[in-house]
């Protein structure tokens, strides 16, 4: 069973920036990130596959950067101009198919027990 773990998660200002970080224990063809705020449903925040190709919902584009490394099989996101509204958990997910990269959160069948990102205005 594949497992996932992130990390890198904590507080920041509004403004600023966070990176986190998930490592797997295999390779997986999609790897995500997805968030979940109180009482709202998981989204998915972004995605890239193993050729690269990244996917972004559209709050978070231009300030967001999924990469993964598929050497190690770890895959980070780099936030930046981090507002109030992108708190919540968030978490690492995967996919065996590419084309998953591009569907929604319902997609992936696999997370870790997420890291949670809080912002204060």
């Amino acid at each position: 069973l594949m497992q996932l773990v992130e990390s890198g998660g904590g507080s920041v200002q509004a403004g600023g920036s966070l990176n986190l970080s998930c490592a797997a224990s295999e390779y997986s063809y999609c790897m995500g990130w997805l968030r979940q705020a109180p009482g709202k449903e998981r989204d998915k925040v972004a995605a890239i596959d193993s050729d690269g190709s990244t996917s972004y919902v559209d709050s978070v584009k231009g300030r967001f950067t999924i990469s993964r490394d598929n050497m190690k099989n770890t895959m980070y996101l780099q936030m930046s101009s981090v507002k109030p509204e992108d708190a919540g958990m968030y978490y690492c997910a995967a996919s065996p198919l590419m084309s998953d990269c591009f569907s929604g959160s319902w997609a992936f069948k696999t997370w870790g027990q997420g890291t949670q990102v809080t912002v204060s205005s």
